[in-house]
């Protein structure tokens, strides 16, 4: 017999059920009728009554030996968004009243994922997508890994592309770096 907790026991090769636990026969039966089910039944509908912590704690980096280089972004967790850091995706959709705020949250992914993809390995820091009238603005920092000819390809096929797709004009406001920017170590 498998044993289910404190003192419970099932029989071998029985799947339990109501009608077997019920059963006056079933020595076990007692522990079910003596307030063992109800006292369970107790433990189960209780509530929990803990601090609740607003901060969000998952997209944050972990700290360490101190051996790990992160930028300005990354070294303050989330809840400081507007604090101490601002937004990546500044638009007007998400004002009370304002429609379209999944629909600039999916072309957000879109434009970062194809940011990532054509400029492969030349982030420095996040991306910055906005949002004005019918213009979108794209500031990025990138490493100054590619010649300048090829920076300057990929920017205007970049910009066309994602004017073509959103139709509307597209900017890219570009920055080059000799070395990725470490604001400290954790």
């Amino acid at each position: 017999s498998k044993s289910t907790g404190p003192g419970l026991k099932w029989p071998a090769g029985r799947a339990w059920s109501w009608a077997y636990r019920r059963n006056a026969q079933d020595p076990e039966a007692t522990l079910w009728t003596q307030g063992t089910f109800s006292w369970l039944l107790s433990c189960s509908r209780a509530i929990q009554t803990t601090a609740v912590c607003r901060k969000n704690r998952a997209a944050r980096v972990r700290v360490r030996k101190g051996d790990k280089p992160v930028t300005y972004e990354q070294a303050h967790p989330p809840h400081y968004i507007a604090h101490r850091k601002g937004w990546l995706s500044l638009h007007t959709s998400n004002l009370d009243g304002e429609g379209g705020a999944a629909e600039r949250t999916l072309e957000d992914v879109f434009i970062r994922k194809f940011i990532y993809g054509t400029f492969h390995g030349c982030l420095a820091n996040e991306i910055v997508l906005k949002r004005r009238a019918n213009v979108l603005v794209i500031c990025a920092v990138f490493l100054q890994r590619l010649p300048a000819y090829k920076l300057y390809f990929l920017v205007g096929y970049t910009e066309t592309l994602l004017s073509f797709l959103y139709k509307c004009p597209v900017r890219l406001e570009v920055q080059t770096v000799p070395e990725r920017v470490i604001y400290k170590y954790l």
